[in-house]
């Protein structure tokens, strides 16, 4: 564990020299992230200006989980999701050999080989929104809902991996994995919007995207228990899901990842 600590903090060390040798990427790629997000905010303004709740969320929890939703997303962005990303081309070009001989666990060097700086600037804007939504629904949360909240946005961080890394682990068998990447955007898309607006769908959809493929309750726990939402499936319920949903996709992908590794030929084959 000392060892994978000393690796990643000089691969921490060598992505920040990385980013500022090109700076103008690095505020781009921010602009645009966070125009992103204000777009998304912005729309809930339009739909709360014609009905004044969505399910049973009025604007400012709605507003609170598109904050909860963001720094979820952008801190698996910062630490996982450009080097997942990058999984595909290591594969095709044969470059994944080198990591492979390292000594160090192959799935922690291809997760953390790089990081998003500019991820996490945009993290701070979801936790200003969460703040500002907090504040508007006049929450007084204890010490205990927001040790819990934390927690949650782990797990959720957590889903984002396993899922990003079964879709790209893909590649292994597939030459061109981009729809895989898109495939990723549109699952955790679902993760944006209040658990309650899917209630009147199929018992077998709600399983399927609560616990096998977690991603309806990735933003919404952590939501509700911050908000102390009742309405809804009982809360209760969606943290045994949650939790149990982090550590049956972690699980399933490391494995997956570890059988995909064993079809993998190398460059030199």
């Amino acid at each position: 564990m000392k060892h994978h600590f000393q690796v990643f903090k000089l691969l921490f060390r060598n992505s920040l020299i990385r980013e500022m040798n090109f700076a103008a990427n690095f505020w781009l790629w921010l602009l645009t992230e966070f125009l992103w997000f204000i777009a998304q905010v912005g729309m809930i303004e339009v739909i709360f200006s014609h009905v004044n709740s969505v399910g049973d969320w009025n604007k400012w929890q709605v507003i609170l989980l598109m904050g909860t939703h963001q720094i979820t997303a952008q801190l698996f962005q910062a630490f996982f999701y450009i080097n997942l990303a990058n999984l595909p081309e290591l594969i095709r070009t044969g470059k994944l050999d080198f990591l492979l001989l390292q000594p160090v666990n192959a799935q922690f060097l291809v997760s953390t080989k790089q990081f998003g700086f500019d991820n996490l600037i945009n993290t701070a804007v979801g936790i200003g929104f969460v703040f500002f939504a907090s504040h508007q629904l006049q929450l007084h949360p204890t010490g205990m809902q927001i040790s819990l909240y934390l927690l949650t946005i782990l797990c959720g961080i957590g889903i984002h991996y396993s899922i990003f890394l079964t879709l790209v682990t893909l590649a292994f068998w597939i030459v061109k994995a981009q729809g895989m990447i898109f495939g990723y955007y549109n699952l955790m898309n679902l993760a944006r919007y209040p658990e309650s607006v899917f209630l009147q769908a199929p018992k077998v959809f709600r399983i399927l995207f609560s616990v096998f493929i977690p991603v309806m309750v990735v933003a919404n726990v952590p939501t509700r228990l911050l908000a102390e939402i009742t309405t809804g499936t009982p809360i209760v319920w969606l943290c045994g899901t949650l939790f149990l949903g982090t550590f049956l996709s972690l699980w399933g992908s490391h494995l997956f990842w570890k059988y995909a590794l064993k079809s993998y030929t190398s460059a030199s084959s």
